[in-house]
């Protein structure tokens, strides 16, 4: 082949690809063009709107809360904790439990309350069945009173015991919604005078450095709290990650509210703010247990000594 006819097959095949390169440029552009188009005519959503969850119906309170074994204040020994630390469900259990929290985020509990407040069940119109109620397991921490040790477990034995576990100020603000009769003092004025009845509040701070701060502060929370309420009010630092999910606290921003008879067992619980329906049916219980209890006491206890 001749030097001229190299030449013009080689400057063929380089208007060849110079060709396919324009066309292809030309298809990007008029692409860019035709989503920038569509994109301009779709009309702008307010950010805030898009960012709203779909709210989501809240279904019922669908099993008994609490753990399974008694509640108690006994310390373990060091062969029951090695026992405990070398059971294969247990172990299990804990692995799942890590799984399920390395994939939650940081602000995981805070973007929760913005569907539905955080609410993840309707609290029930009558009591959990006595054989079928779980228990709420011990608690440990400082009173509010004189900032001696205390627990749950010896508090609320042989009492019906309404507790509060706050966490946060979002959770102080949204525990009134479930007494249908507030007071300034007290959250139940028909049963404040019955000594078998109490209100008992648990700040649960599981942060150290929160904890820290609580305890530094606590001047200023008894000038909040009312005063008859301070020996019931307890500041505890316990670890209780793995009571959570047992006892439904699945998010720490809100607050939850239990009933417990006097057997520690939870025969009725609430979240988060409460329906309409909640104050009723919880003062309802309320007034059963204690109806309750009040026939099982003696007649010459401080029961009939109070009804005089």
């Amino acid at each position: 082949m001749s030097m001229l006819a190299r030449r013009s097959v080689r400057g063929a095949i380089t208007r060849a690809h110079h060709n396919i390169s324009l066309t292809r440029s030309m298809y990007a552009t008029s692409s860019k063009l035709a989503a920038t188009k569509a994109a301009a005519e779709k009309p702008d959503l307010p950010t805030s709107a898009a960012q709203k969850p779909e709210p989501v119906a809240v279904g019922p309170l669908d099993r008994p809360l609490g753990v399974r074994q008694r509640p108690t204040t006994v310390v373990q020994t060091r062969t029951e904790r090695v026992k405990e630390l070398l059971d294969s469900d247990a172990r299990t259990e804990q692995r799942r439990h890590l799984i399920k929290e390395a994939g939650k985020g940081y602000f995981h509990d805070m973007n929760m309350t913005r569907r539905n407040g955080g609410k993840t069940w309707v609290a029930p119109n009558v009591l959990i069945r006595e054989d079928k109620a779980l228990y709420f397991p011990n608690v440990n921490g400082q009173c509010l009173e004189d900032g001696l040790k205390k627990n749950t477990t010896t508090m609320c034995f042989g009492k019906i015991s309404l507790i509060a576990m706050l966490g946060s100020q979002i959770s102080q603000a949204r525990i009134p919604s479930h007494f249908a009769q507030a007071t300034s003092n007290h959250p139940y004025s028909r049963f404040r005078t019955n000594p078998l009845f109490q209100y008992v509040q648990v700040n649960l701070q599981e942060n150290i450095l929160k904890s820290f701060l609580v305890r530094m502060f606590s001047n200023s929370l008894r000038s909040t709290v009312p005063k008859e309420l301070h020996p019931t009010y307890l500041v505890s630092s316990q670890n209780m990650e793995y009571v959570h999910d047992p006892l439904g606290m699945t998010n720490s921003k809100v607050g939850y509210v239990y009933l417990l008879d006097e057997n520690l067992r939870i025969r009725w619980a609430g979240c988060a703010d409460a329906y309409p329906t909640e104050p009723a049916a919880l003062e309802s219980c309320t007034g059963v247990l204690l109806k309750r209890l009040e026939e099982k006491a003696p007649k010459t206890g401080p029961v009939a000594a109070s009804a005089t």
